[in-house]
């Protein structure tokens, strides 16, 4: 991602006039690029993870009330829960938007607003804008309008035409990393330029052991002498019974007089396994994965994997969330909204989720201490409500804390009050 004085790229006119058309065109032109680091499986599968992990979590507006937090009806709900935009779902959206704060460093969304009938702005539609083709400008010169102000440039990789949009109109999310400039963020790929490297060596190399028929270099020794183009068809003919997965195992035929000698490789002797594991860790310790995400139950097993799944939201999602809500909140609803306590919040349920039998006594646990009702309960199993639900009820042990000691206390007849 590139950071821009609008000096070293002045441009002449700032576009007004959005066409719709063009600028999701970038949808037929290849949703995800293909890049090595993609190729890299660990890579690939941590990018996977995080990406699937926000398209889970449905985005819905809440609002601080005198009574708690509660969801509301918002016209913004059909966009951000349902449909963002006439060609994406919001899962497909989230996931699509968080692969590309992953995989770029920088997500951009563009925000098409409309006025209602009152002539109220509200928010239309969101529009990815794919990092490729999108550039960070920052207007010392006041060229656009006022000075040090910032706005979005999006190239429409077809035409070539430029649109600018403000910085207001556009939802920019970035990694945890801030690079250089101090306004936009890494990509995790650049951070582990190294390591991924390694590993795609390290896969190369088995990948052309099996390529080899699971062989490696071979010594062929042979009595007297032979000239270039006998010696390149020799080789040609035995290397055609020596590689490939369907010649393992069969014999190679020599002439008389010749000899061959493999030169094995030992993975054992250099590590290989050991060494793609340790590697294949760090680049998932980067993203914030757990272990057991990768299928790697060494150090755990099926049965804490719930506590993994917490950690995994303590200590990686949480952060993401955080930022992609404040971003949302502060550019999606208005000011007047914020000050009323309105605010998106995305739901974490679903990630939290432990098994049913761990469920159903968390939620007896929740109705018995009086902080569910029976039909709140009930909505955390999808099912409808039942008649007299919504009553709190407690375990008839509990008393309010005013009142301990009370059972205890002699009336004025001298009567013990627990009779």
């Amino acid at each position: 991602m590139i950071v821009r004085d609008i000096r070293a790229s002045t441009t002449t006119s700032a576009t007004q006039e959005i066409n719709i058309s063009e600028v999701n065109s970038f949808f037929s032109d290849r949703m995800v690029t293909k890049e090595k680091d993609l190729s890299e499986i660990t890579y690939f599968v941590c990018i996977k993870i995080l990406s699937e992990s926000l398209g889970k979590l449905n985005n819905k507006v809440y609002r601080h009330t005198d009574k708690g937090i509660i969801e509301v009806e918002h016209p913004l709900n059909s966009v951000i829960g349902l449909r963002p935009n006439p060609y994406m779902t919001a899962a497909m959206y989230n996931a699509t938007v968080e692969y590309y704060r992953n995989h770029y460093g920088n997500a951009f969304v563009w925000i098409e607003r409309g006025h209602d009938r009152s002539g109220k702005i509200y928010t239309k539609a969101l529009y990815p804008l794919n990092p490729d083709h999108t550039t960070i400008l920052i207007d010392n010169k006041g060229l656009l309008g006022a000075r040090e102000q910032v706005y979005i440039r999006y190239i429409e990789p077809r035409s070539g035409r430029q649109f600018i949009f403000s910085y207001e109109d556009v939802l920019h999310y970035r990694s945890s990393i801030i690079s250089a400039d101090g306004f936009s963020g890494m990509a995790i790929r650049d951070i582990l330029h190294n390591t991924l490297d390694a590993k795609k060596d390290a896969d190369s190399l088995n990948r052309n052991i099996y390529r080899n028929g699971v062989t490696g270099k071979a010594v062929l020794e042979y009595v007297g002498d032979i000239d270039d183009k006998a010696e390149k068809r020799l080789i040609k003919k035995i290397e055609e019974y020596a590689t490939g997965t369907d010649n393992y195992g069969k014999f190679i035929p020599l002439p008389l007089g010749m000899k061959m000698t493999p030169l094995n490789i030992n993975l054992e002797s250099i590590q290989f396994l050991e060494i793609k594991k340790f590697t294949a860790l760090e680049v998932a310790s980067a993203f914030g994965i757990k272990p057991n995400q990768l299928n790697n139950y060494e150090k755990s097993s099926y049965s804490n994997s719930e506590s993994q799944n917490l950690s995994f939201y303590v200590d990686t999602l949480l952060y993401i969330l955080n930022s992609y809500e404040q971003e949302d909140t502060h550019k999606l609803l208005s000011s007047n909204e914020i000050k009323q306590g309105y605010f998106t919040k995305r739901n974490v349920k679903g990630i939290l989720r432990c098994d049913f039998k761990s469920q159903i006594e968390s939620l007896v646990s929740g109705v018995t201490t009086g902080i569910y009702n029976i039909n709140e309960a009930r909505h955390e199993l999808n099912l409808p409500d039942t008649e007299g639900g919504d009553t709190n009820i407690v375990n008839g042990t509990y008393i309010s804390i005013k009142d301990v000691g009370k059972q205890y206390k002699i009336d004025k007849n001298g009567d013990d009050n627990n009779g």
